[in-house]
């Protein structure tokens, strides 16, 4: 399995995402060359819903609060930086993996 890029940030990690939106599922599609999460949203990319969606599915998947992730870049772009408080780098590296496996 490819490694994706998490970055270490101040009070946590930061995690690069690329969003596929108005996809026919809400799903990890994979790991991008560069270590990038790739990310289909059912949510369309209009008045922040696929921002609202990510960040609910993301919580989801790190078993965190939506409130303990933000959206710190590429708000309006399909690639974005999600800052995620108070999950240390191993942490979110185990849980997103642990995601993967059990979708296979």
């Amino acid at each position: 399995m490819r490694d994706f890029n998490i970055t270490d940030a101040r009070k946590g990690a930061a995690l690069a995402v690329r969003i596929v939106p108005k996809a026919s599922r809400t799903e990890i599609a994979g790991i991008e060359e560069d270590g990038t999460l790739k990310i289909r949203l059912t949510a369309p990319p209009v008045e922040g819903k696929a921002n609202e969606e990510l960040i609910a599915f993301l919580a989801q998947v790190l078993d965190a609060r939506p409130e303990q992730l933000e959206i710190v870049a590429g708000h309006n772009t399909r690639e974005k930086l999600i800052s995620i408080f108070d999950i240390s780098i191993p942490e979110v590296n185990e849980r997103i993996r642990a995601h993967l496996q059990k979708k296979e």
